[in-house]
């Protein structure tokens, strides 16, 4: 049986410019090594997933190639990788800087990579002040971390500090598309629009829901599969509840709440989740404000026809009830009765405008 290997190891850059959403650094760290400004001490932070690590590599590699110290068969030489979650000991920093001292043997530097540089000790990283501020014209260090606020401001003053932002929902998606293009997986936009959401900017993640996906959907990846191996509700159930509302239908309103709450969906996300669908709504009455709607074009499409039946005063009414049923939810005795309220209200709000039409 061949071995299977994860998406984020197999399609991990080997390039600067394969590195996704994180221009702003690729481009200066590639003209940093052209202008031969490249700083002895960096530091790379960011949330997970966003691509320090392999940036970190990617220019320890570069950097070797320029120096002349890799092999024939690409093999890099000089580059140490040290992990400080597991090596975090004084003892641990000692050893690095008594190895530091020494010259290459090939070539002209020595690239050190320390990951999750948070994890040093109070006296592992006292340890490593003096050989950070001074360290020898042959050493580079590379230092890689998620929590830059646990890094004693000393280190912090010493090296030159790159912070990685999170990945755009369109950039992992185009990312998406283009392994799943690569793997022959057949996709829904929409879908792949839900794992980018899901993954919360980070890169890594998508990848490793995208795995999963294509595994339990046999390479045909479809919103509705998403959905339930995400345990997420899909844009279905809140357009919907929506039309149920817009038409007064309470009891089949209410019997959609149930069949959402048998299914093992909490309460509380699904009117925190109604709320944002009227929000969208509402965004979705001007063109403007149309681009502010993080779902894919399909169903972008789909609000823009639903948001046309109600009027604006109604939209922001029903966010409103849905945003004070979100805030009431947990102080309330009765959580469950606070949502079937919200939506007794939201039922309402249409049947309130054709009895005053009638009044009139």
């Amino acid at each position: 049986m061949e071995n299977f290997v994860v998406s984020a190891r197999k399609y991990r850059p080997q390039e600067f410019d394969t590195v996704v959403g994180q221009s702003h650094i690729t481009d200066t760290l590639e003209h940093a090594i052209t202008s031969n400004h490249l700083a002895q001490a960096l530091l790379f932070c960011g949330p997970r997933g966003v691509g320090k690590t392999t940036c970190a590599r990617i220019l320890a590699r570069k950097i070797n190639e320029r120096d002349g110290s890799t092999s024939e068969d690409g093999f890099a030489y000089n580059i140490f990788e040290l992990d400080a979650a597991s090596n975090n000991s004084v003892d641990n920093i000692r050893e690095l800087t008594d190895q530091v001292r020494f010259g290459p043997q090939v070539g002209k530097y020595k690239i050190y990579i320390i990951d999750e540089v948070h994890m040093l000790s109070q006296q592992a990283f006292n340890a490593f002040l003096k050989t950070l501020e001074e360290p020898p014209a042959h050493a580079i260090f590379i230092l890689a971390t998620t929590e830059k606020h646990k890094i004693i401001p000393t280190i912090l003053s010493r090296c030159q500090i790159f912070d990685f932002k999170r990945i755009t929902i369109e950039d992992i998606q185009a990312h998406l598309v283009k392994i799943a293009k690569e793997e022959n997986i057949s996709y829904e936009d929409d879908a792949l629009y839900l794992i980018a959401q899901k993954a919360d900017g980070a890169l890594r993640d998508a990848l490793s829901i995208f795995d999963r996906l294509s595994t339990f959907s046999q390479k045909n990846i479809t919103l509705v599969k998403a959905a339930e191996v995400l345990n997420v509700l899909d844009y279905e159930q809140y357009l919907n509840i929506a039309d149920l509302a817009l038409e007064n239908k309470i009891a089949e309103t209410l019997l959609a709440l149930d069949e959402i709450i048998r299914r093992g969906f909490n309460p509380h996300n699904f009117i925190a989740g109604l709320g944002s669908h009227f929000r969208d709504l509402m965004m979705a009455q001007n063109q403007q404000t149309a681009s502010l709607i993080e779902v894919g074009e399909k169903t972008k499409m789909r609000f823009i026809e639903q948001s046309r039946n109600w009027t604006p005063q109604q939209l922001v009414d029903a966010v409103e009830i849905c945003n004070h049923a979100d805030i009431n939810f947990k102080s309330s005795k009765n959580p469950r009765l606070t949502v079937e309220i919200a939506l007794m209200q939201l039922c309402s709000l249409t049947s309130g405008l054709s009895a005053k039409k009638k009044s009139s």
